[in-house]
């Protein structure tokens, strides 16, 4: 196995497999050779094994294994092979019980977030900003406390092979952001913005704010309040997936960060949800499949104004959102909030618990029945209602004494 040979840190590895057929059942032989760098010889060891892919996990790991201690000065590997490689100096000492949930972590929160930035590049900002969006996904507390706790320990091997100077995962006031965002969504009717007006002003203004003043940014916001959708369902909008006929909106899929850059997936739960294209939006709607082509079923309805897909944080920093939301009085606003207002207007106008479920996607109605949030008149007018369909269905109530 890799883990029992013995390599000189810090080298590099040239690797290659031959097949072999006198070899039997494990005809496969990987080999791999480096230069002693006290020696200067180039000494080399190999393993049969019984499929070519076997044989490549071997070299992969053996590669990771020589890799720790590469050249730091260098700076050029990314956070997520420099992670994987040097995971075990991260890790040593902890018991398999903590090591399992930081390596479940590492894998579906730090690479998918912020694995494709070199670890030299890695910010507190950066850091901070991955954390916010784990928190917005419904992950739980100790979800985000392990994520981050294997990105302090990797950091911090960082620092020891002088590749940093500070460790920047350190950072403090995410349990408090978390208690925030908890609280806020226990009443989310208070995040949504007040009318129709105050939406469009918001998307002018932004585009006024932007520095190529692109009226795309202007439209992704309407769009995501008049449907209560999240951006990156936004982003993952194409045109097949408009029915101007029925003017509904089948949501199948959402942009998010990928190790790669930007990438698809399904939606939240993987469920796909059927919403309603108000007519506020359908001029909008229109306008964009005749410049894009309604033929163009796959083509994306929103884009940057450089063709390339939209994140949230994307259209946070071109449009200077947070100093827009400040000065228009709405400090608190997120782009999350444009779903919340849409499912708080959609509430208000008598849409039904289980209809607006559906809307939103929710797996859970109690999480729906937050938006819902009747006053003392509409209680007693609930009651006025009940009196009269029992009158009209037995006539007069009468009091039993």
């Amino acid at each position: 196995m890799a883990e029992s040979i013995n390599l000189p840190v810090g080298i590099r590895l040239s690797a290659d497999i031959e097949e072999r057929a006198d070899y039997g059942k494990r005809p496969f032989k990987a080999r791999v050779r480096w230069i002693d760098p006290a020696t200067k010889k180039r000494p080399s060891i190999s393993e049969p094994f019984a499929t070519r892919e076997e044989a490549g996990e071997w070299i992969a790991r053996l590669q990771r294994k020589a890799a720790q201690g590469i050249d730091p000065k260098s700076a050029l590997m990314r956070l997520g092979e420099y992670g994987d490689a040097n995971m075990e100096l991260a890790l040593r000492g902890l018991e398999k019980k903590t090591r399992d949930p930081y390596l479940a972590g590492w894998r579906k929160r730090v690479v998918p977030t912020l694995g494709h930035l070199s670890a030299a590049m890695i910010t507190a900002g950066a850091i901070d900003r991955a954390v916010v969006g784990w928190i917005s996904d419904g992950v739980s507390k100790s979800t985000v406390k392990n994520s981050l706790a294997v990105l302090v320990r990797v950091m911090e091997q960082a620092v020891r092979d002088e590749i940093r100077e500070k460790n920047p995962a350190h950072i403090r006031g995410w349990q408090k952001l978390y208690q925030q965002i908890e609280d806020e969504l226990d009443d989310p009717r208070s995040l949504a913005l007040p009318n129709w007006t105050v939406l469009v002003t918001l998307a002018d203004a932004l585009v006024e704010r932007s520095a190529d003043r692109y009226r795309g940014w202007g439209d992704v916001v309407i769009f995501a309040g008049c449907t209560a959708s999240r951006i990156g369902e936004v982003s993952g909008c194409r045109v097949g997936d408009i029915d101007t006929k029925t003017w509904t909106w089948q949501v199948r899929r959402q942009t998010t960060p990928s190790p790669g850059g930007m990438d698809d997936k399904g939606t939240k739960g993987n469920r796909a949800r059927y919403v309603p294209l108000i007519e506020e939006v359908r001029e909008l709607i229109s306008e964009r499949l005749d410049m894009i082509g309604r033929e163009n079923l796959d083509a994306r309805l929103f884009r940057g104004p450089r063709g390339g897909r939209i994140a949230t944080g994307v259209l946070r920093d071109a449009t200077h959102w947070d100093e827009v939301v400040a000065k228009l009085g709405y400090e608190h606003l997120r782009r999350h909030d444009l779903r919340h207002t849409g499912l708080t207007w959609m509430a208000d106008a008598g849409v039904s618990l289980h209809v607006l479920q559906k809307i939103a996607g929710h797996a859970d109605s109690r999480t729906t029945e937050k938006y819902l949030h009747p006053d003392r008149r509409e209680i007693t007018g609930a009651g006025d209602k009940l009196s009269e369909h029992l009158r009209s269905r037995s006539g007069p109530v009468l009091r039993v004494v």
